[in-house]
């Protein structure tokens, strides 16, 4: 049986700031980062002497996050750039206000763009896809991933089968520092545990 565990970053400055988050290398607030550990502390907990592989986002709010984690498992997190965030093109360093006020399309389908240089769902989706086809055939038993709140949200869709025009009709989005726990069985069969716990967060 396979173990997936996503964890969503947590709190970043720039949910602090009015910033957008995207590409912007935001790192994690204080607060974050005893999140991040609290985290790290339940999930150590719960698997115990498990193998354990983490992968992260390189971004430094994600990266922060795994280095947390992974420090109570005394591993190093490997980074794959697979797992950043949305890339929201020139609105990367603005704010959240910029961003409403210069949209330059509004997203109606998985190809639109908001703007011109940044990544439509299906560009995300299309990054995101040979990672998880890895993680899905290899012989590593528990998975932890950290990432971010759109890229989690196409994790959820792949691992439900669902396809990416199927986006705007389900989103499974989930906040800052939630944990999602998933199962494959020896049968091939994708169970779902829990969407988005907050409960890791807490000591």
């Amino acid at each position: 049986m396979k173990h997936i565990i996503t964890v969503q970053h947590t709190q970043s400055v720039h949910h602090t700031n009015g910033m957008v988050g995207s590409w912007t290398d935001w790192d994690l607030t204080e607060f974050g980062k005893k999140q991040a550990e609290c985290i790290g502390k339940n999930l150590k907990e719960e698997l115990k002497d498990s193998k354990v592989i983490i992968y992260s986002s390189d971004l430094k709010r994600a990266k922060q996050t795994a280095e947390e984690i992974a420090k109570l498992f005394g591993i190093e997190p490997v980074l794959k750039q697979e797992l950043r965030e949305r890339n929201l093109g020139k609105c990367c360093g603005k704010s959240v206000e910029w961003l409403r006020e210069n949209i330059e399309c509004q997203e109606k389908t998985v190809d639109d763009r908001m703007f011109s240089d940044g990544e439509s769902r299906r560009d995300a989706w299309n990054r995101l896809r040979p990672f998880y086809e890895e993680v899905m055939e290899s012989d590593e038993e528990t998975v932890i991933i950290v990432s971010h709140g759109d890229l989690l949200s196409i994790w959820n869709a792949m691992y439900l089968g669902l396809d990416v025009e199927s986006y705007y009709n389900v989103d499974i989005h989930g906040p800052a520092g939630g944990v999602s726990h998933f199962h494959v069985g020896d049968d091939g069969k994708h169970r779902v545990r829990n969407i988005n716990d907050m409960s890791y967060i807490k000591n």
